[in-house]
């Protein structure tokens, strides 16, 4: 088996566990889009292009809810600031690719990748043909997400209310966040934008999620700006 494939295989290894979780999650989606109005082409393409299932999430509940198109778009833009974080965290491991590679693999880079990801590279440090495990795990993912919304797009309001699937979505989160943290600005971002997000869950529009968002962001950025500091002297 060659290296590239190798890399791949054990990127598709890595996300298993995770795909158990995320596959209901598409199925939610699936229903929630169609039941919202969205065609089955137009559910299944924003699964195709968009490929992020907090930002599908979003879209389909806030265009249910008849909020203003400013409102969707920064709610969205500000949820998936994080990739921009991933991005910067991968960077070093990823910079001599080329330019094709990085197109592709930021496509590619979900919370689900990223996750197995940095613990593989942080483990095994620069190496050639490495960039095939993110390969091998986002694209296990993307394919399982393809599946699952269109399952859920089929089945539709077939889905039992008491079947509660959408409990997977939380428990996935957690078992991917807990692996990384590693540092206090670490725990102390993901307390305070959890916590945020639970006093602030009776806003409207989910505007919740931004300032959670930016309360963990703003957490994490100082206390790394402090602890950079300290070092520094």
């Amino acid at each position: 088996m060659s290296e590239a494939r190798r890399n791949f295989v054990e990127g598709v290894r890595a996300e298993v566990p995770l795909l158990i979780g995320v596959f209901p999650f598409g199925m939610i989606y699936g229903a929630l889009a169609v039941n919202a109005g969205l065609s089955n082409v137009a559910a299944q393409m924003m699964s195709s292009i968009v490929f992020a299932g907090s930002a599908q999430f979003i879209t389909t509940q806030l265009a249910g809810e008849g909020a203003p198109a400013f409102v969707m778009i920064l709610t969205i833009a500000v949820v998936n600031l994080r990739h921009m974080l991933y991005s910067a965290s991968l960077a070093p491991y990823l910079k001599d690719l080329s330019l094709k590679w990085k197109v592709i693999l930021s496509y590619f880079l979900t919370d689900e990748a990223y996750a197995p990801s940095i613990l593989n590279y942080e483990k095994e440090g620069l190496q050639t043909h490495k960039h095939w495990f993110l390969l091998g795990a986002g694209f296990s993912l993307w394919f399982n997400w393809q599946v699952s919304t269109a399952i859920g797009i089929f089945l539709g309001a077939a889905i039992p209310e008491s079947w509660s699937l959408d409990f997977a979505l939380p428990l996935t989160f957690i078992a991917m966040v807990v692996p990384v943290l590693k540092k206090q600005p670490m725990v102390a971002a993901a307390l305070s934008a959890g916590i945020t997000a639970l006093l602030a869950y009776s806003l409207p529009f989910k505007l919740g999620l931004i300032l959670a968002a930016l309360v963990g962001i703003a957490v994490g950025t100082i206390l790394e700006s402090g602890i950079s500091t300290k070092g520094a002297k």
